[in-house]
């Protein structure tokens, strides 16, 4: 039997899954990362390769010695991590990008680039936010495939920072990965990047895509994949000069582009099989973003509806009408089209990557729930009875329907509304500076505004997904359903929530929180019978070819090893079509919530003028 593992690389942890052909999860282990914040400016979030590396390690000998796998049967493996930008020189060796010294209180550019073990800034890192606007602000052609504005999430705003405030000969001797593309090294030794990381957060434009400027109304064929005027323009004129080599160069000149799940280098090199406890040269896949994993490992089930009508095998143009919302810490939301709407070549080559995402969503109704007054009596409340914090909620939401008399949780929480953007918008809007508001506020710091502010908070969730939705659509996608994984697909309420108020089914894989780690496990195999099949992999040609002939290879993989989902459908009936007129009003009235701050601002804005 042929055995495959997955890694991934979450916010808070590392986790490895190992899985079979069919992909049955065999075993599961996850271990805590560590996250440095400065204890003076809230925006920084940093972590550690070396960290995470050593989770990704003990993570996989704990699943080998559980199952009692002999790893000589791991065939391949698979890496998803966040598109956090990783730092190290040219020995691999961490750099830090922290300003923070041997102590808190001595912070300053000058610790940059030391030895602190800090040599990765998160995603959820916002310090680049005038970097973005610079970026921004030229009008490239390069950044409408990011939506038209470049995130401060992103890698280009957050390299753009490092060169400015790093010293110039240390920064000059950095190589700068997406953090899947460095697991991927890490493990290999292989300087390939992935298109995925590229594409989506380096400003990568792959090679014969057409790139139209509006600022200066001009059009040119992208041809080594980065933009030499883009670049320039920016301030990252060095990048230009040594051919991108920091990046990892320039494809078919001094670097190698990979699609997802291509085998990388000659597989596992012998230290990092050590580290794992796999046997040296076991085939690894080329990396994707944690979010594109999740799509992997859902968008290809076939989903059982409450009366037991089974769907049809789908196709990989089926795809395009499945949108995958990867629900964690954050959410992002992936749609697939064959025809370009942005991202190109994210995951199979000649295909198109839609992204959309909300900054905070689990972490969201983590800090609604903790800083309420009434907090602490829930956490005493579930030690005594020994129920969960979220049950206990649904228990409190219950008892005031039926004192109150609302037909559902939408008329509970009918004139309390709550717009969630506390720590900006990603999508739709690219507007880092949106921030949280609600309206309808009482004197009460009980149980049950506790329950009510949880309760619009998941709504919220809900109307800020149909936005997103709703403008993919409108911009040419035909999206009617949603495939969702991570911790929130287990919150039955919150999916028939969705239901309703995108009207359209939300599927849900057998074991959500493992739909992520079982897509890298699925580029393991992927890479594995690619290399079998043409071998190493060493030029961009091999890569263009292969790409070509086996480019729909990974869809038969993801079609075989997803197993059945489960179909929930919009509430129904006369209720249901009450919840729904409800919900249509409060989503204007979430709309209307985006202008309104819009409007505050720019008036504050000019009163400070």
């Amino acid at each position: 039997m042929e055995y495959f593992i997955g890694f991934d690389v979450g916010t808070g942890s590392g986790r490895a899954c190992l899985v079979d052909r069919n992909g049955k999860l065999i075993a599961d282990h996850s271990v805590a990362t560590k996250t440095h914040r400065s204890p003076s400016d809230h925006r920084i979030f940093e972590q550690s390769s070396t960290d995470i590396w050593a989770a990704l390690a003990t993570c996989s000998r704990t699943i080998l010695k559980s199952s009692g796998i002999d790893p000589a049967a791991v065939k391949g493996i698979g890496f998803d991590a966040t598109c956090s930008l990783t730092v190290v020189d040219r020995t691999g060796k961490p750099v830090s990008v922290s300003r923070t010294g041997k102590s808190e209180e001595d912070e300053s550019d000058a610790n940059l680039g030391s030895d602190s073990e800090w040599n990765v800034i998160l995603w959820a890192d916002h310090r680049a936010e005038d970097e973005a606007d610079k970026i921004n602000a030229t009008g490239e052609g390069v950044l409408s495939f990011v939506g038209g504005t470049v995130s401060l999430e992103m890698e280009t705003p957050k390299t753009l920072w490092l060169k400015k405030h790093m010293n110039e000969a240390k920064f000059k001797e950095c190589m700068l990965f997406d953090l899947p593309d460095y697991l991927t090294y890490r493990a290999t030794t292989s300087l390939a990047r992935s298109n995925c990381s590229l594409a989506c957060k380096y400003s990568y434009v792959p090679p014969g895509t057409t790139v139209e400027h509006v600022c200066d109304g001009t059009t040119e064929v992208s041809t080594d994949g980065w933009s030499a005027r883009f670049f320039n323009k920016i301030g990252l004129e060095d990048l230009v000069k040594d051919d991108f080599e920091q990046l990892g160069g320039i494809p078919g000149k001094n670097g190698l582009v990979l699609s997802a799940g291509q085998p990388v280098g000659q597989g596992l090199n012998q230290e990092a099989a050590a580290d794992l406890g796999l046997v040296e040269g076991t085939s690894v896949g080329s990396a994707v973003i944690d979010a594109y994993s999740g799509w992997i490992g859902t968008v290809a089930a076939v989903a059982t509806s409450s009366s037991g009508v089974k769907e049809p095998v789908p196709t990989l143009d089926d795809a395009a009408r499945r949108l995958a919302a990867v629900a964690g810490t954050s959410t992002c939301h992936l749609a697939q089209s064959k025809e370009g709407i942005f991202v190109p070549g994210a995951v199979f080559p000649g295909y198109w990557m839609n992204e959309g995402g909300q900054s905070s969503t689990g972490q969201l109704i983590d800090f609604i729930m903790t800083t309420h007054p009434a907090y602490p009596k829930l956490v005493e409340l579930s030690k005594k009875s020994g129920k969960s914090t979220y049950e206990l909620l649904g228990e409190q939401l219950d008892k005031m329907m039926k004192t109150e008399g609302a037909e559902t949780l939408t008329h509970l929480t009918k004139d309390l509304h709550f717009y969630p953007d506390l720590h900006g918008n990603r999508s739709p809007l690219a507007d880092p500076k949106m921030r949280g508001m609600i309206c309808g506020l009482e004197l009460d710091d009980g149980l049950d505004d506790l329950a009510a502010k949880f309760n619009v908070t998941l709504e919220a969730i809900a109307l800020q997904t149909r936005h997103i939705v709703d403008t993919m659509n409108s911009k040419g996608h035909k999206i009617d359903s949603i495939y969702m994984s991570g911790s929130q697909a287990k919150n039955g309420p919150l999916m028939r929530l969705f239901a309703t108020v995108l009207q359209m089914p939300i599927i849900i894989p057998p074991q959500p929180s493992a739909a992520v780690v079982l897509g890298a496990a699925m580029l393991g195999r992927f890479a594995y019978e690619l290399s079998q099949t043409s071998g190493a992999i060493t030029t961009q040609a091999q890569v263009d070819a292969a790409g070509e002939q086996y480019g729909a290879k990974l869809w038969e993989i993801m079609v075989a090893m997803t197993q059945p989902a489960t179909r929930v459908e919009a509430r129904s009936g006369p209720e249901g079509e009450r919840e729904r007129k409800l919900l249509d009003a409060k989503y204007e009235i979430f709309l209307e919530s985006i202008d309104t701050q819009r409007r505050w601002r720019q008036r504050i804005a000019q009163a400070v003028a």
